[in-house]
């Protein structure tokens, strides 16, 4: 029988076999665990700031930086891979479909910090009307063998109005420890022009809850 490591891996090379037969179009798609829409602009910046309550353990900020030029997509991210980690990405934007639309964006990363390695990863969401279904995953190959693992936060979400987000989202992280090797929890967000404030809640009724404070402005 595979092992747990071996499957996971196996997943993460199957999204990127699926990501490689997406006609490529000029669009951006990025981050961490939001995807951004296409842009008309030459380029399309956003910063998202995750800011992790955890009970019992060290509070932190997780910002993710992303700049998008058509086919183009860069990103930054810290205490993301692991605590007072940073990494720097690079990847190719693909978009297909009118109605129901998809994104894909795999890319490739340098992790330096209290883990360092090399990780590739992939951004994708399927868009229908007012539902998105996404996903950000990567598999860190550490330098320290024993510090190589899988991450992901796939995410669903429902905006019954343009300014409203309700949804589930789980996410398998190596920052910070609980007793669940995979976070599941919902979210309520809201937007306002280029700005966006979501609130998660992770771990309700099965463990001790951790609550993720989101804050994304696009520039």
């Amino acid at each position: 029988m595979p092992s747990k490591r071996t499957s996971q891996l196996a997943g993460f090379v199957l999204v990127l076999s699926l990501a490689r037969d997406v006609p490529a179009q000029a669009t951006s798609v990025p981050p961490s665990h939001n995807v951004h829409p296409p842009s008309k602009n030459p380029w399309a910046f956003s910063l998202i700031t995750d800011g992790y309550i955890i009970p019992g353990q060290t509070s932190y900020a997780n910002p993710n930086f992303t700049a998008d030029r058509g086919w183009l997509h860069l990103e930054a991210r810290y205490n993301s891979e692991n605590f007072r980690t940073g990494s720097a990405w690079i990847g190719y934007n693909f978009a297909a479909g009118k109605k129901l639309i998809l994104n894909v964006t795999p890319m490739i990363g340098g992790v330096f910090g209290r883990t360092n390695g090399v990780a590739p990863g992939c951004e994708a969401s399927l868009t229908y009307k007012k539902v998105v279904a996404s996903i950000s995953n990567e598999y860190v190959f550490a330098t320290d063998k024993s510090d190589s693992f899988y991450y992901n936060w796939p995410q669903f979400t429902y905006s019954p109005v343009n300014w409203l987000q309700l949804g589930f989202a789980a996410q398998r992280t190596k920052t910070y420890k609980t007793s669940l090797d995979t976070q599941l929890g919902f979210f309520v967000g809201f937007s306002h022009k280029k700005m966006e404030v979501t609130s998660y809640v992770f771990n309700p009724g099965l463990a001790t809850p951790s609550v993720v404070l989101e804050l994304g402005i696009s520039f």
